[in-house]
């Protein structure tokens, strides 16, 4: 086969010598070899370039100076939406379902009727109830409405112990004439003893009567609460809701029988929800009431809510290591659903004068960033760490003191002692006074500003992913 002859590979270039006197099994291994090399090192075209900048003229590069920016510091979460106060309301007397005034998603407030029980058994149970209590109250001499608390009347007062009084102090007053008569020989002892005997009689009926009237006052509580049960499940005939609320789930129907506590209707609370998430144990020091919340949930796509840290728990989950905590979510338009997944950020601090650097000066290689500082014409290559990258800045968080001068292209050329040309803003790169030996330099620069390119491109994507990955699960 036809091998490169010297004018392809003049004598001046490394590779004319690796093809002299070589099998051409090696030759042809080492013309890919060449190919591959000849754009980083400059082989034909790249030395005509370096001798259009003519002598100690550097590699002109573009700078920047150290900035500063302000940085929100936030925690990743992602979490569930909860209801905050969800009631399964319950029907606390029986009977037959009569009617059904609510359906699913409709909402209610506190106090409006869910569900009607047919009312007449409850109706019979209440006027039999009120009855007993009338009649208790009649015995005590009571009058007035059926449903007044007035207390009963002293003892004495009432009928049955003033028939009592008087028949004991008859029976006394016979006595003690019995007795008297007795005394003086006028009556005889049979007489006496019948008097004796029915003043014992009276105050026995006597005591009968105060034991009767003050059972009688007693059974007026029993009667009164009797009344107010029969009362309470008459109005209990008609659910209603406890709290306010949207019907999540309404599981009985017209017609069927239901016991006392079976759920008739599920309320849950819509506006506001809570986010409960769980947050690693290592920002256990910087979560804190009070704190905004950022989030969003698949059904609306890249829409933005809000809320605020409510409750941290001051117990952590020795399995997951994580803690919980809940935010509060204000909801008036009723998009957000207690159940929805949501993702987002807690936002801690806020960080101002935070060391920062553009893009383009960063250069990563191997997972380790790099920088390069100008000072006196020279380069000095300093490792830095990363931060979290904010539009086309990089924090840096180690390496810089805030004072340099960083070179922002052609970093690829560059390495700690080279000597280089700070270009002016907007002024090219390209060499001056070049001339021939620049037009023919042409196309070895626009190969190698497209592999400078490809590498440049490549360092600030390592530097994006670097960052990225340090920053996922965490505090950034």
């Amino acid at each position: 086969m036809d091998l490169p002859g010297r004018s392809a590979f003049p004598p001046a270039c490394p590779s004319y010598r690796a093809f002299h006197g070589r099998p051409a099994r090696q030759v042809l291994a080492l013309v890919a070899a060449a190919a591959a090399l000849s754009a980083p090192l400059g082989c034909g075209g790249s030395s005509e370039g370096a001798r259009g900048r003519g002598p100690g003229s550097g590699v002109p590069v573009h700078t920047t100076d150290v900035q500063r920016m302000s940085i929100q510091r936030r925690i990743d979460l992602a979490g569930t939406l909860l209801s905050p106060d969800q009631a399964k309301v319950s029907a606390e007397a029986s009977g037959v379902v009569r009617r059904v005034l609510v359906e699913i998603g409709q909402e209610v407030g506190v106090g409006s009727p869910l569900v009607e029980l047919e009312p007449r058994e409850l109706k019979l149970a209440l006027e039999r109830a009120a009855a007993a209590l009338l009649q208790t109250r009649a015995q005590l001499s009571m009058s007035g409405a059926i449903d007044s608390t007035d207390a009963p009347p002293p003892d004495a007062e009432i009928a049955g112990v003033k028939t009592a009084t008087a028949n004991l102090d008859d029976a006394r007053s016979g006595y003690e004439r019995a007795k008297a008569l007795s005394a003086r020989g006028v009556t005889s002892f049979e007489v006496l003893q019948a008097a004796e005997t029915k003043y014992k009689v009276a105050e026995a009926n006597h005591q009968a009567a105060l034991d009767s009237v003050r059972a009688t006052k007693a059974q007026l509580q029993d009667r009164r609460a009797a009344y107010s049960l029969a009362l309470k499940q008459l109005d209990d005939a008609v659910v209603r809701a406890p709290i306010a609320g949207v019907v999540s789930e309404r599981p009985v129907q017209v017609g069927e029988y239901i016991g006392a506590r079976t759920v008739v209707v599920t309320i849950v609370q819509m506006s506001p929800l809570k986010l409960r998430t769980g947050v690693q144990e290592r920002h256990a020091g910087v979560v804190e009431p009070g704190q905004p919340v950022q989030f969003r949930v698949e059904a609306f796509g890249d829409r933005l809510f809000n809320g605020k840290v409510a409750y941290v728990s001051p117990a952590l989950d020795q399995t997951m290591r994580t803690f919980t905590v809940e935010a509060v979510v204000d909801n008036p338009d009723r998009l957000l659903k207690p159940g929805f997944f949501a993702k987002g950020v807690i936002l801690t601090r806020l960080d101002t004068e935070v060391l920062a650097v553009p893009d383009p000066a960063v250069s990563v290689l191997a997972g380790v960033a790099s920088v390069y500082a100008i000072k006196d014409g020279s380069v000095t290559q300093q490792e830095v760490e990363l931060g979290v990258r904010q539009g086309d800045l990089w924090e840096i968080t180690k390496g810089l003191k805030g004072d340099e001068v960083l070179a922002t292209s052609r970093l690829n050329e560059l390495a700690t002692g080279v000597r280089v040309r700070v270009l002016k803003p907007g002024e090219s790169e390209a060499a001056p006074g070049a001339g021939a030996a620049g037009e023919r330099g042409a196309g070895g620069g626009r190969q190698g500003g497209a592999a400078s390119g490809r590498q440049s491109g490549g360092r600030r994507g390592a530097a994006s992913g670097a960052a990225s990955g340090a920053a996922r699960g965490g505090e950034r």
